[in-house]
C-alpha cells in the first residue's frame, strides 16, 4: 500500500504481530508497548489528528481491538517544533538529481525535535517530489552541498557511487593557526564510537579514516573580542573516507579544532541537552564542492556551494 505523504513527511510502517506477541487490549496499547519512549499523550494526539492509518489509508481508532497480521502506518509529528530561520537554496535540479545548498543548523532528515524543519521535508514540499531522498550525510551543524536522488529506482546507483569513493568532496574550515604544523598533510586514524554521548574518538588499530588537509590562508588577528590576538586560518579539507564527524575529529586531533565546534574537543551543554543553538556562532565548516561522474547520465558533474564562512 502506498500511503501518500502529508506535509512532505512519508508514513512509517509497523507490523502487528500474531501469536504470543499479540496480547494487546487495543491498538493504543500496542503502540505504547512498541514505542515506550514516545509516551501516551503523543500517541493519543496522533490518533486524534488522524496520523495513524490502516492499510487503506483510513484513520485508525486508538481503542479499536488489536488484530495481528496487518500493517499500520503512522506519521511523525513534533509539538512546538523549533523554526530554523535560515533558507536552503536549490542550486541544480533535473529528473535525476537535486543539489541543495544547506544553511548551518538545518538537519538534513527528520530526527528528534525536527520534522518539518529539515532539508528533506522542506524540499519535498517545495519541489513536490515524493521520492526525494538524500544520497549522503551532512551534519546539522555543517553548511553546504547535499545531493538528493529524485527517483527511488536510481537511488542505489548514486549511493554506490559514494560507497565506492567515486565522489571527490572538498570542504572549507576556519580553525586556529599553528605555525609549527607542516601542511599539506594526509591525516589518518581509526575512529570508533566514544563512551561520551555524540562523540567519536581515535583508538589504536588499522586506520579507517583519512583526510587531506591543506592551509588556504592565514587570517588577520582580531584586535578585540573573545578571540583578541588569536590567529585563525582557513583550511581545505578533502575526506578520502566518510566516517561520522571525521573532519571534526581529525582537526581536533591536530590541535586545531574547527571554530565554534560544540562537540570537539568539549561537548557543550547546548549539544548535550539539545537546547536552542547560538545562531551567532555557526560551526565554521562548509561542504564546498562535489565532483563525480553521474552513474545514470555518465556526465561529469561539478557543484560548488555559494555560501561563505565567517571570518570571526
Amino acid at each position: 500500500m502506498n500511503i501518500p505523504m502529508r506535509d512532505g513527511v512519508g508514513a512509517s510502517c509497523v507490523f502487528l504481530p500474531l501469536g504470543k506477541e499479540s496480547n494487546y487490549p487495543s491498538l493504543l496499547d500496542f503502540f505504547l508497548a512498541k514505542f515506550p519512549k514516545v509516551g501516551a499523550a503523543v500517541w493519543q494526539a496522533r490518533f486524534a489528528d488522524g496520523l495513524v492509518v490502516d492499510q487503506a489509508g483510513q484513520p485508525a481508532k486508538p481503542y479499536a481491538a488489536y488484530f495481528g497480521g496487518q500493517h499500520l502506518y503512522y506519521f511523525r509529528h513534533v509539538e512546538a517544533e523549533p523554526h530554523i530561520p535560515f533558507d536552503e537554496v536549490v542550486l541544480y535540479q533535473d529528473e535525476h538529481l537535486v543539489v541543495a545548498d544547506k544553511p548551518h543548523f538545518l538537519p538534513v532528515t527528520p530526527s528528534g525535535r525536527y520534522v518539518q524543519e529539515t532539508l528533506l521535508v522542506r524540499l519535498k514540499n517545495k519541489l513536490e517530489l515524493p521520492e526525494l531522498s538524500p544520497l549522503h550525510r551532512l551534519d546539522r551543524d555543517t553548511a553546504g552541498l547535499v545531493l538528493f536522488g529524485v527517483q527511488a529506482k536510481e537511488r542505489g546507483a548514486y549511493q554506490q557511487m559514494f560507497h565506492d569513493r567515486q565522489v571527490n568532496k572538498t570542504y572549507e574550515a576556519i580553525a586556529p593557526y599553528r605555525e609549527d604544523l607542516a601542511l599539506p598533510l594526509n591525516y589518518e586514524s581509526r575512529l570508533e564510537d566514544s563512551d561520551i554521548y555524540m562523540q567519536m574518538h581515535e583508538v589504536a588499530g588499522k586506520p579507517n579514516s583519512r583526510t587531506q588537509i591543506a592551509l588556504q590562508a592565514i587570517l588577520p588577528a582580531r584586535p578585540d573580542g573573545e578571540r583578541a590576538g588569536e590567529r585563525l586560518a582557513s583550511y581545505e579539507l578533502k575526506p578520502v573516507t566518510g566516517k561520522r564527524h571525521q573532519l571534526r575529529v581529525h582537526m581536533n586531533a591536530l590541535g586545531i579544532p574547527i571554530l565554534n565546534d560544540g562537540i570537539y574537543p568539549t561537548l557543550t551543554p547546548e549539544q548535550l541537552v539539545m537546547t536552542e543553538a547560538d545562531y551567532a556562532k555557526p560551526l565554521q565548516l562548509l561542504a564546498k564542492r562535489l565532483e563525480f561522474v553521474d552513474p545514470i547520465t555518465k556526465k561529469e558533474r561539478v557543484f560548488e556551494s555559494q555560501r561563505r564562512l565567517q571570518e570571526v
